[in-house]
């Protein structure tokens, strides 16, 4: 395959284009879902194609396919290298590439078991055994339990010299729990809401999940919820926890660093960005503990690889240091604008789609302490954990957030369960009254494997490493 991408290559240096490049991908993913003990939805396929990227007097033309023959590859470098020239002629803001050092190299994720090798009735019976466990319990009226995988092998070339070939693995799963009561419906989720948690590895970490032996504390707390009382409505002080903390950080502020969507040129989606280029390096994104960065390097975690859709090389750079907000995700194309090089962020889903500007492990460092030293100097306040529900404005400023559960915090103790827990805020005043962040100890990284962005929509798998953390004067509940 190697062979054939590098010939496609050569073909285009004939063509008198300004650079072009070729990406390779094959796809191999398992999806498989039970619902009360009945298996829900079970998938297993393998998708290959490749596709063309020309760039031509400033103008970009793209082209696909799943047929991998010589003549087909050609047909394909011909028909982007058409669609580039036609560009070419309407084009007003013509793209210009940095000057990236081209790689040759080879990446692989590590891992110990290949998931696709453990047989189906294994995985099968993990999560039965899982839904039966929730169901012991007459008020959990729904148990439902997954796990996915992906194997991709991907191979990148460019007519500057880059060839790259990376293999990666993803593995994951989780479960949640549903309590009915009359009206009352309750749930909780293990490790994590919204699918469960997914790394880059392989089924060891389903062994490492334990699935089973967290099922009581799962069901329990779902009941335990349905006679909880409410979450009141007032402004307080709050300490997130660390799965919570990961969309937090997701939706204010890894959306609104894509710098694409900043410069307008990726917004129909989900909107623009309040983090325009003139704030950079002078904007008080929040408080002197906030520190986040974005690293595709970190071990194990959901946005690591070796090397981007442009054949960057993955780094880590600083996105807010001390409070102040001080960098972008970044294209090839779009960090001339900042007078930058790409830090690597360019991803495409599947061999079908032009690359976008993605996040890849937007991360919050750990501050100092641990979540018991946290609650145990909070004199009053509220620990709210798990997604269960989002809304954040265009300019990614307006947020609210829906949490599984809360509970109160009096003379640093825990005490009362609180059903319906919903917070809300404005980015920079949120994140400016963030006065604590845990340690190491407390921080863990969750990846979310179906970011959306573009029209037509493409998934990402990202992720976001964070310890739990306390901010003030937050408003909680329902307004009334």
């Amino acid at each position: 395959m190697k062979q054939k991408l590098i010939e496609v290559i050569d073909y285009l240096k004939t063509k008198k284009v300004d650079y072009a490049d070729i990406r390779f991908l094959s796809t191999h993913s398992e999806s498989i879902s039970v619902k009360n003990e009945v298996i829900d939805s079970l998938s297993n396929q393998l998708v290959s194609g490749f596709g063309i990227r020309v760039l031509f007097k400033g103008a970009w033309g793209f082209a696909s396919s799943s047929t991998i023959t010589e003549k087909e590859m050609k047909r394909v470098a011909n028909l982007a290298v058409q669609i580039a020239r036609a560009s070419a002629t309407t084009v007003k803001n013509p793209a210009k590439l940095d000057d990236s050092e081209p790689f040759v190299d080879t990446y692989k994720t590590t891992y110990k078991e290949d998931p696709f090798n453990i047989p189906l009735d294994e995985k099968l019976g993990l999560l039965i055994d899982t839904t039966r466990s929730l169901k012991t319990e007459k008020r959990i009226k729904t148990a439902h339990a997954e796990m996915a995988f992906w194997k991709i092998h991907k191979i990148f070339a460019s007519t500057e010299g880059a060839l790259i070939e990376q293999d990666l693995m993803e593995s994951g799963g989780g479960y949640v729990a549903t309590a009915v009561a009359g009206s009352e419906v309750q749930r909780r989720s293990y490790p994590n809401s919204h699918r469960g948690n997914f790394i880059t590895g392989g089924y060891e970490y389903i062994r490492e999940m334990d699935m089973l032996s967290h099922t009581e504390r799962v069901r329990n707390e779902a009941v335990a919820l349905l006679k909880a009382p409410p979450c009141p409505s007032l402004d307080a002080t709050i300490i997130i926890g660390s799965s919570q903390m990961a969309l937090q950080i997701h939706e204010s502020c890894g959306h609104p660093i894509e710098l694409d969507r900043v410069l307008g040129t990726e917004i129909s989606l989900a909107g623009g960005s309040f983090l325009t280029t003139e704030k950079m390096g002078s904007y008080k994104y929040g408080s002197p503990v906030v520190n986040i960065v974005q690293d595709a390097t970190v071990p194990k975690a959901l946005g690591t690889f070796g090397y981007d859709d442009e054949g960057v090389k993955a780094r880590r750079t600083d996105v807010v240091r001390d409070g102040q907000f001080v960098g972008y995700l970044t294209s090839r194309e779009t960090a001339p604008v900042i007078g930058q090089k790409s830090n690597g962020c360019m991803r495409a889903d599947g061999y079908s789609n032009i690359p976008l500007i993605r996040m890849t492990n937007i991360n919050l460092e750990p501050g100092e302490g641990t979540l018991a030293d946290l609650i145990a100097d909070t004199k009053k306040g509220y620990y709210f954990d798990m997604n269960k529900s989002w809304s954040i404005d265009d300019k990614r400023l307006n947020f609210q957030f829906g949490v599984e559960i809360a509970w109160e915090i009096n003379n640093g103790r825990i005490g009362r369960v609180l059903k319906n827990p919903v917070y809300t805020g404005i980015t920079p005043e949120f994140w400016g009254n963030c006065d604590a962040v845990c340690g190491e100890t407390n921080w863990h990284v969750w990846g979310i494997p179906s970011c959306g962005k573009g029209e037509p929509m493409q998934s990402a798998h990202v992720a976001h490493g964070s310890s739990p953390a306390r901010f003030n004067n937050v408003t909680i509940g329902v307004s009334k």
